[in-house]
């Protein structure tokens, strides 16, 4: 890719999020500016040597308004965001200043997983010869199954969290209702309650859909979609809690089915009416056919996206996919850029419980694993880490490259089995005055 000289790019994204590095570094080799605009407290100054804008993505409008009111008259070449909640403030301020981006509505859709099934539904993209049933359902007071017309098997989701936290599986009644319970208090967080804009009290249910998962990366030019990865999840996730694992491209599945999943990819995002940018999104595939989970305007998650590796036969070395990214953001023309021939892999390291973090062993060995390319434990030790459904964050991540996906499958199984992470469980708190034992991970 042409260097530029000197461009500046806002990126919206969470103070804590670890692919803000990932952008810095492509930013460096491209000579571009990054603009930041963060979660952080606008009562601190400057706690990260960022100079980040700092805005509150819970109301995207508002924070929209922060940053075009400190960005407004300034150089300024393109937007791009990191993470759901982000996501809707930069299409705010984008279409605010002029610049090219989705819609906001469209970006809105993808962070209301109730208003996303709406989309797909009336799209007629939960198809015959059976149509997806989903309902939007109240948390409090405690829901009746049998009232609200839910079937079982089904799955409870909170409306906007992301990272499969919240997300559980009922096989019946007294599921439901457990599941709805545990989703109520975990709603009631603090933390939880500043980053999304929904109702707490309310909540997704829907039918159970079986068959295999796969995550779908790509890139959008004026509303066409450029397929960069369509990647295996192949630990099955069937609940009753939904955390992902093991991601791995290329695509084990016959290449009918990849491209029933790259014409269900285009028909989704269409839909919803995304039109530029980056896209991540995740499919269930059953004797059915091709199902949308969900779509989102914004890269892969996490670290995950240094799996992926892009080369051309019109430039000397590979590049990351921040710096595809970035280099489309400009305007630069990516066609002929396409993912290295070798397979990769990712795992998102698993809590197995939660509690405090209080010691990893086992990193040397798992590096030495053949085809093992990278290990990062990103959590931290002495910090009380939480397990699904209750967690978003992972342990760490291990990396990958093989000549193909079983082999560096089984490299990152081989990797994971020689980590051992001692976790403290926390003890009960038992209230002071009512003897109730409280949750301690609330």
């Amino acid at each position: 890719m042409s260097t530029p000289q000197s461009k500046t790019v806002a990126l919206f994204a969470s103070k804590l999020g670890y692919q803000t590095r990932s952008f810095e570094s492509a930013a460096r080799k491209r000579n571009v500016q990054l603009a930041y605009v963060t979660d952080r407290c606008h009562e601190l100054s400057d706690p990260w040597n960022d100079q980040a804008i700092a805005a509150r993505f819970a109301n995207p409008e508002e924070a929209a308004a922060i940053v075009m009111q400190s960005l407004r008259g300034k150089p300024l070449h393109a937007i791009l965001a990191l993470g759901d909640a982000p996501a809707v403030a930069a299409a705010y301020a984008a279409r605010g200043l002029g610049l090219v981006a989705n819609h906001p509505a469209a970006v809105e859709a993808c962070h209301n997983k109730f208003r996303m099934r709406e989309v797909f539904r009336d799209a007629g993209l939960f198809h015959a010869p059976t149509s997806l049933w989903f309902r939007r359902i109240p948390l409090s007071p405690e829901p009746e199954s049998a009232l609200l017309g839910v079937q079982f098997p089904c799955v409870l989701k909170p409306l906007s969290l992301s990272a499969s936290q919240g997300v559980m599986r009922a096989d019946n009644r007294e599921e439901f209702r457990a599941a709805a319970r545990r989703l109520a208090h975990l709603l009631e967080r603090p933390d939880l309650q500043m980053k999304t804009p929904s109702s707490p009290r309310e909540a997704l249910a829907e039918e159970y859909i079986p068959g295999a998962e796969v995550a779908v990366e790509g890139i959008l030019t004026d509303g066409e979609l450029k397929l960069l990865a369509i990647f295996d999840k192949p630990d099955p996730l069937e609940g009753p809690f939904f955390e992902e694992s093991i991601y791995v491209t290329p695509s084990r599945l016959s290449a009918q089915q990849q491209n029933a999943i790259h014409h269900s990819a285009t028909q989704a995002i269409r839909a919803i009416g995304l039109t530029s940018g980056p896209v991540h999104a995740e499919f269930r595939i059953n004797e059915h056919g091709v199902w949308p989970i969900e779509v989102a305007p914004r890269p892969i998650g996490g670290m995950c996206a240094a799996s992926l590796t892009f080369v051309s036969p019109q430039h000397s070395g590979p590049i990351s996919l921040e710096e595809l990214i970035l280099g489309h953001a400009l305007g630069e023309d990516i066609s002929a850029w396409q993912r290295e021939s070798a397979a990769s892999g990712v795992m998102m390291i698993p809590v197995p419980g939660s509690g405090v973090l209080e010691e990893v062993t086992g990193t040397d060995e798992a590096g030495r694993v053949p085809h093992v390319t990278d290990i990062q434990i990103t959590a931290r030790l002495h910090d009380e880490i939480f397990a699904w459904p209750e967690g978003s964050s992972y342990l760490g991540f291990i990396f990958a490259k093989a000549e193909g996906p079983t082999t560096a499958e089984q490299a990152l199984r081989e990797a994971h089995s020689k980590l051992h992470f001692q976790i403290q469980p926390t003890l009960p708190v038992e209230h002071p005055v009512t003897g109730k034992v409280l949750d301690p991970h609330t």
